[in-house]
């Protein structure tokens, strides 16, 4: 079984670097195009994908959308599990407007948002049902940079630190009950069309 962890393309609120959460920020233009981009990388590669399956806020919900078509699979309904951590009252700020607000220790603050905890068990929820209801199938997964984050941290501990980026492919293999990535938080498909 495969699956490919894609967080979704870019928004508004990404470009300005302001805090989306669970708030319902959709897609813009260039993020339409980050998703065409990686389905037609996705059609070239040697993967077959069986199922898409997104979160239900809007940006995924598009970003699975547009890779759903393009590779004509069939688009599972949205799972609320794999939404963006909840952020509480630090949703629609910059990080100059949270560090103003509460300074640069803020997300060491209780402001209404979700626990590491709380997301990395929501998170290995997830992957051990969609493992257990579609073995033996290959799935995409189009979700959030803090949820994939804390999956990552779930699964590998502090192996992997980086930043997700808008539209980045990973790709993890189960074997037993082991995960392993075959590819990590991969945007060539974007860098590629950048020159």
């Amino acid at each position: 079984m495969l699956i490919g962890l894609i967080r979704h393309g870019l928004t508004d609120w990404n470009a300005i670097g302001k805090i989306q959460g669970q708030s319902d920020i959709p897609l813009n233009d260039e993020g339409r195009m980050q998703a065409a981009m990686l389905a037609d990388r996705l059609l070239q590669e040697p993967y077959r994908w069986d199922y898409c399956i997104t979160s239900n806020l809007s940006r995924a919900a598009e970003t699975g959308k547009i890779i759903a078509d393009k590779l004509n699979v069939p688009l599972l309904d949205p799972d609320d599990r794999i939404r963006e951590r909840a952020y509480g009252q630090v949703e629609g700020l910059t990080a100059a407007e949270r560090e103003e607000k509460w300074g640069k220790d803020w997300s060491q603050l209780s402001l209404g948002q979700e626990t590491d905890e709380q997301l990395q068990a929501r998170a290995l929820a997830f992957m051990e049902d969609i493992s257990a209801q579609h073995p033996n199938r290959n799935i995409l997964v189009i979700s959030h940079g803090g949820f994939l984050a804390q999956l990552y941290t779930a699964f590998y501990k502090d192996k992997y630190s980086e930043r997700i980026g808008n539209l980045s492919l990973t790709i993890l293999e189960k074997k037993e009950r082991e995960w392993n990535p075959i590819l990590y938080n991969c945007t060539r498909h974007i860098l590629q069309n950048q020159r």
